[in-house]
């Protein structure tokens, strides 16, 4: 999904909430810095593959029922301060029980995602979403894949290693974050 910065001040959390408020039809994101960021739309190609992911990570935690899974459509605060909206993430059970109710439902949630995917459509930026995967991670999100299908690779990111590149891999796994979890990737290429 590419992306713009705006040439507004630089919001604070309230502020970030209540321009989301009042441009519902917008999709926005907040850089640690307070830089508001819209993203575009989709391309249908890159919107179905990213529907198959959330729609097998969801099938995945409906039968493990160790978590639970988001689309592309929600907003986390990171401990940084920036509100990011993954492709596919997941938060399991304890971290998401440590969450209030209102900041399960009137806020953008305030923790990392145990789990995050960013999908690369043809617009991105690989140099951006490298930078966010590795702010993910740096903010307490345990495993990240960056998947680009135009080249066919994936990166792998997680706590405390270097980052793995596959290229053109048939599957990934989603390792003790997610057990048992294993993508199809000739679906996503």
């Amino acid at each position: 999904m590419n992306s713009i910065a705006l040439n507004i001040p630089k919001l604070d959390a309230e502020g970030f909430k209540q321009l989301c408020l009042a441009n519902e039809d917008l999709q926005l994101e907040r850089a640690s810095t307070g830089e508001v960021i819209i993203m575009s739309p989709t391309y249908p190609w890159t919107g179905k593959k990213n529907s198959s992911i959330t729609a097998l990570l969801w099938l995945w935690n409906d039968n493990t029922n160790l978590g639970i899974s988001f689309d592309s459509s929600t907003g986390f605060t990171l401990p940084n301060g920036a509100v990011y909206s993954p492709d596919a993430s997941w938060v399991s059970n304890e971290k998401w029980d440590g969450l209030t109710q209102q900041q399960r439902e009137e806020e953008f949630s305030p923790l990392a995602p145990d789990f995050v995917v960013e999908l690369r459509s043809s617009s991105d930026s690989l140099k951006k979403l490298q930078k966010k995967m590795a702010e993910y991670i740096e903010n307490g999100v345990r495993l990240g894949w960056l998947i680009d299908p135009k080249n066919k690779t994936i990166e792998i990111y997680r706590q405390g290693k270097e980052v793995e590149i596959l290229e053109s891999p048939e599957t990934v796994s989603g390792e003790d974050v997610l057990p048992g979890f294993e993508l199809n990737l000739n679906k996503i290429w």
